[in-house]
């Protein structure tokens, strides 16, 4: 088969990927799609280092083997943990990670105090700090390591009592006080409304989701590998746990409408 008429692998350690596939899908509606979700062993985010780099390095291996023309990170976890090995085994092929919306919430909000909410391990990474060290003089920046919430959008839990609990006891200091919040983890962007119930409509959401589909756009039409078909093209879901509820809850993130 062509290259160009291969799908498109969007990848992430659950669900939270399917926030990068549905901005994938309303930019390029004409390409196939194959998201692979790896829940049977998320979270990531509070795994050693080297597991998450091997977890990935292996399901990324399995997807080329099956034809693939480019591979979205969609996990900010894994694309710290593995980008550089991911890039350099699969040269051939534009491999596309993920980067916490850090620069356009603190250049709108000079001086503000900008929450970044993530997991620990992308927080600690050498990737975020270098990030960090541009920016940290214009904006009060801080940092919440909050790898429950990825537990709460793997369960479909998006706007219980109990979430909106933890939220309030994780964020509610900051209510009033915080200009913007960087969603550094793809699941994130689930909980926008609940988020936004907690702090209030005047802290601005930021999450990096439409920067990796303008990405992906921008290196395939670089590279020729854009689809000559017209119409909506295909998006395939698969999850490491591959049961019936588990595939119904992809289907429901998907459809999701933005709060």
């Amino acid at each position: 088969m062509e290259r160009g008429a291969l799908p498109i692998a969007v990848f992430d350690s659950g669900l939270g990927g399917i926030s990068v596939l549905r901005e994938l899908v309303r930019l390029m509606p004409e390409e196939d799609y194959l998201y692979f979700g790896d829940s049977a062993n998320a979270p990531y985010g509070t795994r050693p280092v080297e597991r998450v780099r091997a977890l990935t390095l292996e399901t990324i291996s399995r997807l080329y083997d099956r034809g693939i023309k480019a591979a979205v990170i969609a996990c900010n976890t894994a694309t710290s943990a593995a980008i550089t090995q991911l890039r350099a085994r699969f040269a051939d092929i534009p491999v596309i990670g993920m980067e916490p919306a850090l620069k356009p919430a603190v250049l709108e909000h000079p001086g503000g105090c900008v929450l970044v909410l993530a997991t620990p391990l992308t927080l600690r990474e050498e990737k975020f700090s270098r990030l960090l060290e541009h920016y940290e003089t214009m904006a009060e920046i801080v940092r919440l390591p909050c790898p429950e919430l990825v537990e709460f959008v793997e369960a479909g839990a998006l706007d219980t009592p109990e979430l909106l609990a933890y939220l309030r006891a994780r964020l509610g200091p900051y209510r009033g006080r915080a200009s913007a919040v960087v969603l550094g983890c793809t699941h994130f962007p689930f909980l926008r409304g609940a988020i936004r119930a907690v702090l209030g409509e005047e802290a601005a959401l930021y999450d990096g989701g439409a920067g990796a589909a303008r990405e992906t756009q921008r290196r395939l039409a670089a590279q020729g590998l854009r689809t000559t078909h017209t119409g909506r093209g295909h998006v395939q879901l698969e999850n490491s746990r591959n049961s019936s509820a588990e595939l119904a809850l992809c289907e429901r993130l998907l459809a999701l409408r933005e709060t």
